[in-house]
């Protein structure tokens, strides 16, 4: 059993509080974490993933693909049809028990849109930075110790 105590980061830092509860969060939830359904979480190009559930035996209407709060909440249901009912398997392999997978997205990372086709659920993801967070260049002046800015502001002035 692991657990940790990250009071000291708390008492220590100073607007981290946000990743200190994102590493509590994940660690209480790897305890609780099945392996059902298998998923793959892949980098497509710089700033895009894809995301791929194996959904197998659920269809469109079971599945659900929601974002909240920074969250990615991939969830299914199966209804049980009459057919289900009247049915006895003498071997059940193909699980569609009903699931809820979170997971916790980065700021500025948005979904783009979800595909269900041959058994998988791709979810596609974008960053988008706004371009206030972007760096941007500085242009150095020239001069002799005078910014380029007062020296204009002093032409006006005059």
């Amino acid at each position: 059993m692991r657990t940790f105590d990250l009071s000291p980061l708390y008492r220590s830092t100073v607007g981290f509080d946000q990743f200190a509860d994102l590493l509590d969060r994940v660690l209480s939830q790897d305890i609780g974490q099945t392996g059902y359904p298998p998923f793959n979480i892949e980098k497509t190009a710089d700033d895009a993933y894809r995301i791929s559930v194996a959904v197998a035996g659920f269809s469109d209407d079971d599945l659900s693909v929601e974002v909240r709060e920074n969250a990615l909440i991939v969830s299914a249901r199966k209804a049980e049809t009459e057919q289900d009912r009247d049915r006895t398997f003498l071997h059940r392999g193909i699980a569609t028990r009903a699931f809820e997978k979170r997971f916790q997205l980065a700021d500025h990372v948005r979904v783009t849109g979800a595909v269900h086709e041959n058994g998988m659920l791709h979810i596609d993801l974008q960053r988008e930075v706004p371009e206030a967070l972007k760096p941007r260049r500085i242009q150095i002046a020239s001069g002799d110790g005078v910014s380029a800015g007062a020296l204009e502001q002093d032409k006006a002035e005059a």
